[in-house]
């Protein structure tokens, strides 16, 4: 059993069959024509409000639409969860040297929000509700700091869940979302040369919950910190709604981050018909500037995914919740563009559901976008990536085509896919493909076969491979399929991306499964000199004994395991494993579940560690094995 987000406590397998339970199909069917239209855009992208009056009269249409689907009892037990925001938080009593990533992102140049970073000499790490340091220049290992990751005095830390970091020079942000204030808080930290850590401020950002079993909510491209957050449309008091900042002090009050220009509303929805309940909210805030910020809101449905690129911030929103009830009849479904270099954002009408950010993948030097989608599906909110179906289809969208929303996704940029058998669907863009698979939990190992996709044109490639599918990644320019094998194993494909892809190379992992199923539990280093990734070293979590029991999904790996890829052939090179008995008795007082994992393999420096909970264990290479050179526990 888990806390759920919500204080509720569920099993995994509980989450997973309400979700399926809950899945409304969307299908690939053009949406249908939106006949009102308010004219209120002109130009070829989106529009926000040229004005508060502007913005008002479309409240009050939205406002009475909200009236009359509230009144109607089957569409109030339909409604969607209310994440409500009331205020920003009422206030309580009171540069590193550049390092190489350690992080497995899915962009080069945009991080993504993590629990374990580098600063200089120091891994920073974050952990039910604490931050901690080690040092490891000069070869060393040895814990160096701890703070909180929440404010000093805060009254009661246990309503946040801390989740997220990221480090900017000396600065080390901790992103979290707080129930007891409905709202986002970032909490900043400066990292001495001693790796002490001193808090610096707080700012509490207006939202609804951001969380997701997939995605991360930060991105840090630069100076630059972008943040995504849904916001829960109260339309009889838009005030409350709309997204401001403000800075934890006793005096400080909430500044709007939104002006009625940034307020963007799609063509279509622009005639107040069709019911709205979230408030998709995309916030960039300069670190080294005190942390000025700005944002764009984009009213729409609730069911989401989001994706950045160095170029720009995508946000698809899906079809109303209840499209069967006469307002929510043909809702256009739209995806949104907002360049990061400024410019006009732009939106275009399209069908289907990304299952997450790895469904997205920008190709900016042909001006497009690709999408890989499904029929069924809600995008990637709290365990709604977990859960999908109906038929696949990759969309190609030109830049051009983002305009302000009215124009439909031509059926020419779909192109329709093998459907594959299983609801537990997993996609990645490596090189010149889009790959895909499906299968259904604890059996995934009856479905091993991957979809290559060829994205200049072509048949598309059936590999079979001898184990499921529960992760793509990356190695170079080829790609590695991870997931169950057949005797509670944990198989590993190599595949290799060339003109015809194929299975390489496989290993299969006795009496193992997956320990995380976050993105970043895994990672690839290629030798120095392999520039395409023939060889390297891979690092993933996994759990031995019980496997396969949920516990996957929130971050139960009790040992790294290691891979060498040597041209394209995987050969084992033993685990790091975590001391038996380790006590977890740390007076936790906030963020208490691993919702972010707490196992990582870390590569710097030519040197290999392996984190697993409050233990960073170092390896040492040598031959065809990995031993372990020494451990520090920075437990409190």
């Amino acid at each position: 059993m888990v806390q759920s987000r919500d204080g509720q406590a569920l099993s995994i397998g509980v989450v997973l069959v309400l979700v399926v339970a809950l899945i409304a199909a969307v299908g690939f069917s053009a949406p249908s024509d939106a006949k009102e239209s308010a004219a209120a855009t002109s130009g070829k992208g989106l529009s926000g409000f040229a004005d508060k009056a502007a913005l008002d009269a479309f409240t009050r249409k939205m406002a009475r639409l909200e009236r009359r689907i509230m009144v109607t009892a089957e569409l109030v037990m339909s409604a969607p969860p209310a994440y409500a925001v009331a205020d920003v938080a009422e206030p309580e009593a009171d540069a590193a040297p550049a390092a190489e990533s350690i992080t497995n992102t899915q962009e080069a140049g945009v991080d993504e929000g993590g629990i374990v970073k580098q600063a200089g000499d120091y891994l920073v790490i974050l952990r039910r509700g604490r931050l901690f340091t080690v040092r490891i220049g000069g070869d060393a290992l040895a814990p160096a700091g701890m703070v909180d990751a929440f404010p000093p005095g805060k009254k009661d830390p246990g309503d946040t869940w801390y989740d997220e970091m990221l480090i900017h020079e000396r600065q080390v942000i901790v992103i979290g979302y707080s129930y007891g204030s409905d709202g986002t808080e970032i909490n900043r930290f400066d990292i001495a040369a001693d790796g002490k850590l001193a808090y610096r401020d707080t700012h509490y950002m207006r939202s609804g919950d951001y969380y997701s079993s997939s995605n991360y909510a930060s991105r840090l491209i630069g100076d630059e910190l972008v943040v995504y957050t849904p916001v829960y449309a109260n339309w009889a008091k838009l005030e409350d709604s709309l997204p401001a900042i403000r800075k934890r002090s006793p005096y400080a009050r909430p500044v709007p981050l939104v002006k009625p220009q940034d307020f963007m509303v799609a063509e279509p929805y622009r005639s107040g018909r069709y019911p709205l309940d979230t408030l998709h909210t995309v916030t960039r805030c300069k670190l080294s500037a005190g942390f000025e910020c700005r944002a764009s809101a984009i009213a729409g449905t609730w069911s989401h995914a989001f994706y950045v690129s160095a170029e720009a911030v995508y946000v698809w929103t899906g079809v109303a919740d209840d499209p069967s009830f006469e307002e929510g009849r043909g809702v256009p479904g739209q995806l949104y563009r907002i360049p990061l270099a400024g410019g006009t954002p732009g939106a275009v009408q399209v069908s289907g559901s990304p299952i997450d950010q790895f469904s997205f993948a920008e190709d900016a030097g042909a001006g497009v976008l690709r999408v890989l989608l499904r029929g069924e599906g809600g995008g990637d909110g709290m365990w709604e990536g977990e859960v999908s179906g109906g038929s696949v289809a990759l969309a190609s969208v030109p830049f051009a085509r983002f305009g302000n929303g009215e124009e439909r996704l031509a059926q020419a940029d779909y192109r329709t896919l093998p459907e594959p058998k299983g609801w537990r669907f997993q996609n990645r863009f490596v090189g010149d493909y889009a790959l895909y698979a499906a299968g259904n939990y604890r059996s995934e190992e009856e479905t091993g076969k991957v979809y290559a996709v060829p994205l200049g044109g072509g048949a598309v490639q059936e590999i079979a491979i001898p184990h499921g599918v529960t992760r793509f990644d990356r190695m170079g320019n080829d790609a590695i399929a991870i997931g169950p094998a057949r005797g509670d194993g944990l198989g590993f494909s190599a595949l290799s991306m060339g003109s015809t892809p194929r299975l390489e190379h496989f290993h299969i992992l006795a009496a193992a499964g997956e320990g995380e199923t976050r993105s970043q539990a895994f990672f690839f280093r290629p030798d120095p000199g392999s520039t395409d990734g023939t060889s390297g070293l891979l690092g993933l979590p996994v759990t031995r004994g019980s496997v396969r029991d949920g516990g996957e999904f929130l971050g139960s790996g009790s040992a790294i395991t290691f891979l060498r890829r040597e041209q394209r052939k995987l050969s084992p090179l033993g685990e790091l494993a975590a001391a038996s008995g380790i006590s977890e008795s740390d007076n936790c007082k906030a963020s208490c579940v691993d919702w972010y994992g707490n196992a990582r393999p870390i590569f710097t420096g030519g040197r290999v560690f392996a984190l697993m909970g409050y233990e960073l264990v170092e390896g040492q290479l040598s031959g065809s094995a990995i031993t372990e050179r020494r451990r520090t526990s920075f437990a409190p």
